[in-house]
């Protein structure tokens, strides 16, 4: 199957402050998003999964990644 890449823009709770946030993460489909993008928080950050609130989530093609990591797997 092949993966597509998303960018999901939102912001999460670190204590009091509203943090934004752009990720850009490939996956088979935009359902599988959500789940990798709250484990990622929850365990990098210890934030709760009611405290990360998505606010875009769009499919971008291979041109538009800006993130190293996601670029260099996109380019296998």
């Amino acid at each position: 199957m092949k993966t597509k890449i998303f960018r999901v823009k939102g912001k999460f709770l670190m204590g009091d402050k509203l943090q934004p946030f752009t990720k850009e993460l490939n996956a088979i489909r935009e359902e599988e998003i959500y789940e990798r993008l709250y484990s990622e928080f929850g365990s990098k950050h210890r934030v709760p999964r009611s405290k990360v609130k998505i606010e875009e989530i769009e499919e971008i093609s291979p041109e538009e990644v800006q993130d190293p990591v996601v670029k260099a797997l996109v380019q296998r």
